[in-house]
């Protein structure tokens, strides 16, 4: 598969055999994702593999076989760099929030009536300050709106997929989780331990721990 040029986090980046985790990284059932989001970076990377000879009796281990494998790293823009929206009109011009795109973003606080968020990318590109956006209890799933409960679609501290619905008020912007590929995409535990998504609502502890939570799940890409 091919590199991202930017990821989200929770974003697939490739197998641990083809490739070294580096900074912005983990390792998840021998795959690499994004912890962060960024611009992803492949550099050169020696890994050194020792090999044992056997003899009639004992075994000596040889030097150490060196296995290059690409380091794949995903860094966060600097306070003072900019990230530009190449479609908007005009050069130069801030990336916004437009309708119809789509953002990654952090859940910051929850009521019964609206999750608060605050955008940190838009249509893969990286804001250099976050937006703040509301997700509202019709705006979770398409279905059996009058029955969602905001504290089992997220928790403070999700990282969420999302998609904007309306330029809102003055101080927010609405966001949709209403699709398949829409939802929590990054979770952790109320023990403060890493999530992962086991059906469309539900993510499960890693660790073997059994520990189950209700979110809003966006579909895997």
């Amino acid at each position: 598969m091919a590199l991202p040029s930017i990821a989200l986090p929770g974003q697939l980046l490739g197998p641990s055999s083809q490739y070294a985790p580096g900074p912005g990284t983990h390792i998840h059932d021998s795959q690499i994702y994004a912890s962060v989001a960024g611009p992803v970076i492949s550099t050169s990377h020696s890994t050194p593999t020792p090999t044992s000879t056997p003899t009639s009796t004992t075994k000596t281990t040889q030097p150490a076989a060196t296995k290059t494998l690409p380091l794949l790293s995903v860094t966060r823009p600097s306070s003072n760099t900019t990230l530009h929206n190449p479609s908007a009109s005009g050069s130069g011009s801030p990336v916004l929030p437009t309708i119809d795109a789509v953002v990654l973003a952090r859940v910051t606080r929850l009521s019964p009536r609206f999750a608060s968020i605050e955008i940190l990318s838009i249509s893969s590109l990286v804001c250099r300050t976050p937006f703040q956006g509301l997700i509202r209890r019709e705006d979770v799933r398409a279905t059996e709106k009058d029955k969602v409960k905001i504290e089992e679609s997220f928790r403070v501290g999700d990282l969420v997929r999302g998609v904007v619905v309306s330029l809102g008020d003055q101080s927010n912007y609405y966001v949709s989780t209403a699709m398949n590929e829409l939802g929590v995409v990054m979770a952790r535990s109320r023990g403060g331990k890493e999530m992962f998504p086991i059906s469309w609502k539900e993510f499960r502890e890693v660790g073997g721990t059994g520990v189950t939570e209700t979110r809003k799940v966006a579909k895997p890409f």
